[in-house]
């Protein structure tokens, strides 16, 4: 009997050897082992699919060459012959394109690209179809080989349906897991479709949003904000679709399915792609996200779960501190950690070895559920690839400086020396190494010493101050911004009216805490008299040093508890937006707004601010 490669050689004709290794990689074929990082592979399964797609079997398919001279039965001699050039090949079925990490079928009869994971042979990920035509039965009713280099295949693919005008999109799919779908002009409304459980907006400065059908019972379609990624965790916790798009004035909707409460998920990411291309790729490994319920009986406890973590990597989760939601990355072992606000508790989350381990406090409650994923490579293997690493690769390094933002990732410093100065350059640092030079009697001929680390405590104290403020002016314009768009929006009044209240906590805290963080010239007052101590040699000088360092420290506190708290009204007021313009369509673009100003302001915090994954 012969081979499937002895038959295909035997019906091409082929007589060039080059070819021949070619189409011998290809059609290790049959079989349907490409492998990951190997090219892609053009296929005509020569008879249309009708209700159902099996593409395990491939006993009619038929490799399309580079090289479309070689479909002749008895090609030219003269194949240099400009004439034989500029012929379209013809399908006689559906176009298949296949890589080491997907299958894409050209579904012509359902009128949609299907997309089959390698992973999990057979598994169907996510379906493309335009949405506009969703109202009458579709067709494919042609694919149009743009590129077929055996590194990409490109088709361009018009969708037909009854008494309209065709839409085409170009999907192009090369080596690795990422798809272009490029939409032509009159294409404005696009639809991936997909067992999606949840969506997760990141944002790498705040917190990501995370969206699941659960809160919003009687909706059918989540809006959310358009921000060029978009995670769909996927049924089976064993993949995660990643879509990117450049910047525009794309809109993105979630659609929910129509099942009970308890069954219902995210059937399909909408897209008003605005013209513009979109890419998306299906990150798959056992374990790549996972959903844990917390209970009660994880409270002040170390609890082992099941979950352990695939591979090395940024593995983040949100968790209720108090009353925000909290972003808060896996460390590698257990240990404390001190926050602004909530003060000092047993950080909430680590591994043992491969294992998560969760330790949740009255400060870190057990509430709801904690969803584990990653969007960053923390001494990934070289094999992974991130959310982050799709993202620069669709969209750039220019574009992604833009949204990762490592420059607003940043703390800013409030240490007037670095490394010279006093090592913990805040009110209570300095103040106990002050105190050390007075009880030892040596603040006269240390005065230098003394000087210097009471210009580092102001130093700490003038940044405060300036952040304070800074804060204080994003709150004041926020809140005009808001009431004006109020007067022009009745609609959305009861939306706008609860972000104006988040955003005047701001400014009441200050009320409350304005005689505890004193001014810049209390602080000044307080520094001069400080180091006149270290002038002339007096018994009184050390129980005054003491005294002075309980107003330092009282300040330096105030000031610290006062910037924690508002970088968790800042992140709360980021989240409200995003969570407030789901079942609000016409919300959304001001939604976009106000997180945008919001992460203006939440840029380089102090290291005393509620930082999430610090």
């Amino acid at each position: 009997m012969k081979s499937c490669w002895d038959v295909r050689k035997a019906q091409l004709h082929l007589k060039e050897p080059g070819l021949i290794i070619l189409l011998a990689i290809a059609v290790g074929l049959s079989a349907g082992h490409v492998e990951a990082g190997a090219g892609t592979v053009l296929w005509d399964t020569c008879a249309h699919f009708g209700e159902a797609v099996d593409i395990g079997n491939r006993s009619g398919w038929k490799v399309v060459p580079y090289d479309l001279l070689q479909l002749e039965a008895n090609p030219p001699k003269a194949s240099s012959d400009p004439g034989y050039y500029g012929r379209e090949y013809s399908f006689e079925g559906d176009a298949v394109v296949e890589n080491g990490y997907l299958t894409a079928v050209f579904w012509s009869s359902k009128g949609k690209a299907a997309f089959y994971s390698k992973a999990v042979p057979g598994r169907k990920v996510v379906e493309f179809l335009p949405l506009q035509m969703q109202t009458t039965p579709v067709s494919i009713r042609r694919c149009g080989i743009l590129r077929n280099t055996g590194d990409e295949a490109a088709l361009e693919v018009s969708f037909s349906r009854a008494g309209g005008a065709d839409l085409s999109a170009i999907i192009s799919i090369g080596r690795s897991e990422i798809v272009e779908i490029k939409p032509a002009q009159d294409m404005r409304q696009i639809r991936l479709a997909s067992p999606i459980e949840y969506a997760v907006v990141p944002s790498f400065i705040g917190d990501d949003l995370i969206y699941g059908p659960g809160p919003y019972p009687s909706t059918n379609a989540l809006c959310v904000p358009s921000e060029s990624i978009l995670l769909g965790l996927l049924k089976g916790q064993n993949s995660v679709l990643v879509v990117t798009w450049p910047k525009g004035k794309q809109q993105v909707r979630l659609r929910l399915s129509g099942s009970e409460q308890g069954d219902r998920f995210i059937e399909s990411v909408d897209f008003d792609n605005d013209g513009q291309s979109l890419y998306m790729a299906v990150l798959e490994a056992p374990g790549i996200w996972h959903r844990q319920e917390l209970g009660p009986t994880y409270l002040e406890k170390d609890v082992v779960i099941d979950w352990k973590r695939p591979f090395a990597a940024k593995w983040i989760t949100q968790l209720y501190e108090g009353e925000t939601r909290t972003t808060f990355a896996f460390r590698e072992s257990k240990g404390e950690i001190w926050r602004g606000v909530a003060g000092r508790y047993c950080y909430p989350v680590w591994f043992d070895g491969d294992r998560a381990v969760y330790h949740l406090s009255k400060k870190v409650p057990p509430r709801g559920e904690s969803l584990v994923y990653f969007l960053e490579g923390k001494g990934a293997p070289a094999s992974v690839r991130t959310p982050v690493d799709i993202l620069k690769a669709t969209l750039g390094r220019k574009a992604c400086d833009d949204i990762l933002d490592l420059a607003g990732q940043r703390l800013r410093t409030h240490h007037r020396r670095g490394a010279a100065g006093i090592r913990r350059a805040c009110t209570c640092g300095c103040t106990e190494a002050i105190e050390a030079v007075f009880k030892a009697g040596r603040e006269i001929d240390r005065s230098e010493y003394v000087t210097e680390a009471v210009e580092d405590m102001l130093y700490f104290v003038r940044r405060h101050i300036e952040r304070i403020d800074e804060y204080r002016v994003f709150a004041d314009e926020m809140i005009k911004f808001l009431r004006v768009t109020a007067r022009s929006s009745a609609e959305l009044k009861s939306y706008l009216d609860g972000l104006e209240q988040t955003a005047q906590q701001i400014l009441q805290e200050y009320d409350v805490q304005k005689e505890n963080i004193k001014s810049l010239r209390y602080a000044e007052e307080l520094a001069r008299k400080t180091t006149a101590l270290t002038r002339r040699k007096s018994p009184r000088n050390l129980p005054t040093c003491l005294e002075f360092s309980k107003e330092w420290r009282a300040m330096g506190g105030a000031q610290d508890g006062l910037l924690a708290e508002y970088h968790v009204i800042g992140r709360r007021l980021f989240q409200d937006a995003g969570y407030g313009c789901a079942n609000r369509p016409g919300a959304v673009e001001l939604a976009q707004e106000i997180r945008r100003r919001c992460r203006q302001c939440l840029r380089n915090p102090d290291g005393y601010e509620i930082w999430p994954n610090y």
